[in-house]
């Protein structure tokens, strides 16, 4: 759903509705005991957004499109999985099960990345789609714990790091806490992997129980945009209540298929 945008012109103004694009769907592949859908569906906003663009024709009026890619596999013992396969750079994607809860998002929003690309052959009405990097939703207490690391009192510290570097390292010492904004992070315990974490996630509350030392290496396997904040700005119960139930201490799995009966 694109919502219209209205426009100020001196004292009055003008909406310009939204431009729905055709639904894109593939024929369906079909085997003895399943067979799978694939739909795109997307459009952009009516207003112009002129802009300078790095491939032909160098120059855009229209507005970037948006768009996100489905999959639905039905199986002939009657359960089926859905998964988000493709989806715009911008903005971020979230996934519904069949009975409306949140299970998943696109992890890793890249606005100029789509302000630059997203028209023309490089969408799925041209000839090319955007694979979707998936990340599982955040808990409850997660989304409790984001609003007082970003509005609870002085600013968090915004750090970027780049693909393939390291937020902390297992055995260091440290005290802060972490809300990963954007992208993805893997957790390596003495170089094992265990999971992958997106957009949401909070970290490091183990190291602020257990005396200030890292259990597990943070590395970012996009780049990540994350806010760090001391340890003595949180409620030290809401840590321990978070490490109690905290998924990435389990063996990593993907979050990028849903499965219903």
């Amino acid at each position: 759903m694109i919502g219209a945008t209205t426009v100020g012109l001196g004292v009055g103004s003008i909406t310009i509705p939204a431009v729905k694009l055709p639904d894109h769907q593939s024929e369906p592949e079909v085997t003895p005991t399943s067979v799978r859908f694939t739909q795109t569906v997307g459009g952009r906003t009516g207003a112009p957004m002129p802009r300078a663009v790095k491939h032909a024709p160098f120059i855009q009026y229209h507005a970037p499109i948006v768009w996100t890619t489905l999959e639905l596999t039905m199986h002939a013992d009657g359960t089926h999985e859905a998964a988000m396969t493709g989806a715009s750079g911008f903005p971020r994607h979230w996934l519904f099960d069949d009975c409306g809860n949140l299970v998943a998002k696109s992890s890793v929003a890249e606005y100029k990345k789509w302000m630059a690309d997203s028209f023309g052959r490089r969408t799925p009405w041209g000839a090319e789609d955007s694979p979707a990097l998936v990340s599982e939703v955040e808990s409850l207490l997660e989304r409790e714990l984001q609003d007082a690391i970003m509005r609870g009192g002085k600013k968090p510290d915004i750090r970027r790091v780049k693909e393939g570097k390291v937020l902390v390292e297992q055995g260091a010492v440290n005290d802060e806490l972490y809300l990963l904004l954007n992208g993805v992070l893997v957790v390596e315990v003495d170089g094992e992997k265990l999971a992958e974490l997106g957009p949401g996630a909070v970290l490091g509350e183990r190291a602020i129980l257990e005396g200030g030392t890292r259990s597990a290496t943070l590395r970012a396997v996009t780049e990540c945009k994350v806010a760090a904040i001391p340890a003595d700005r949180i409620d030290l119960d809401k840590l321990a209540e978070l490490s109690t139930g905290h998924r990435r201490e389990e063996p990593s799995r993907s979050s990028s298929a849903i499965t219903r009966r």
